[in-house]
């Protein structure tokens, strides 16, 4: 977790230019002032990384050697995971999106298939979980690699045994968070909304009506769930955080004591936490928010031996 990626590349360039990792942060750092902060860290390493004559165009990368902007990226790995493919209408035409975990054994990645040919090969079981596979010519979309119809997709001869499977999350400063991040943030909580219930379908987790019927599975006996919205702010902005029913009582709420909710609400005002998430736009509001899946406590040990060891 962390900023790997962008250590990773900082030190390609440092040997490549036989610089100082020092020296190329101060130049980064000068670059994104110019620019009036506009470019985040990543974008402008790679502008100094030009200047500079290096260039990671079709270099073969390892997957913690992404970086968002980076174009024509070449990389091998192990599909582990796949989601169904998806049909969308834009502009009146109909088109299809696919989309796949990929890991090597560094680190992994989530995969965009938007040309038709590519996703064929999944459809047609040509390519699938499991499988190891090539890209050349992808482009990074923040921390997504997509693939468009100048991109190549293949079955590869390597072989991956062990991969790393662990989500990657990348600590980042509410400011910079962009869709569709998967970050950690320390913050404060500074305002918080009492957890609201609704009822769902055992079978299928779907809510249901108040007749208690599921539109898939009939007359159900319903599980109570619940839904918690907070604001955090770590100093740079805040945004608005969702957390559902299993990660609530990570606050420290306890929802069987209904009689108490406003007083635990009370309680956790002010209180600073790990958050880790994934940022996605809330179409009603217009606007970014976070979708909690998992709160730490602050370990200010860890924190001071973090500090000490920069």
């Amino acid at each position: 977790m962390g900023d790997g990626n962008y250590e990773k590349i900082l030190l390609k360039i440092s040997k490549a230019a036989s610089l100082d990792k020092e020296e190329i942060e101060r130049r980064v750092e000068a670059k994104r002032a110019k620019l009036s902060g506009l470019i985040s860290r990543e974008g402008a390493m790679q502008i100094i990384a030009s200047e500079l004559g290096i260039n990671f165009d079709n270099e073969k990368l390892k997957i913690d050697e992404l970086l968002p902007g980076m174009r024509r990226v070449n990389v091998i790995g192990k599909i582990i995971g796949l989601s169904p493919v998806r049909t969308f209408v834009r502009n009146g035409k109909e088109g299809k999106v696919a989309n796949f975990t990929l890991a090597d054994e560094k680190s992994n990645v989530k995969v965009v298939l938007w040309d038709v040919n590519h996703i064929e090969l999944i459809e047609k079981n040509e390519l699938g979980k499991e499988s190891v596979v090539e890209i050349l010519n992808g482009s990074m979309r923040g921390n997504e690699l997509h693939l468009g119809s100048f991109s190549e997709f293949k079955k590869s001869n390597e072989k991956i045994s062990n991969v790393n499977i662990e989500k990657q999350v990348y600590e980042k400063k509410i400011i910079d968070f962009k869709n569709p991040d998967s970050v950690g943030v320390r913050a404060f909580i500074v305002q918080a909304f009492e957890p609201k219930f609704f009822y769902v379908c055992p079978e299928c987790k779907k809510k249901v009506g108040e007749d208690s019927t599921c539109a898939t599975h009939g007359s159900v006996a319903p599980e109570k769930r619940a839904v918690m919205n907070v604001v955090i702010d770590d100093g740079t902005e805040s945004i608005r955080a969702v957390l559902f029913h299993d990660n609530i009582p990570l606050l420290g709420f306890d929802l069987e004591d209904s009689e108490k909710l406003t007083e635990q609400k009370q309680n956790i005002l002010g209180k600073e936490m790990f958050f880790l998430g994934d940022v996605r736009n809330n179409n009603y509001f217009n606007n970014a928010e976070l979708i909690i899946n998992s709160v730490k406590e602050i370990n200010f040990d860890e924190l001071l031996a973090k500090i000490e060891s920069n």
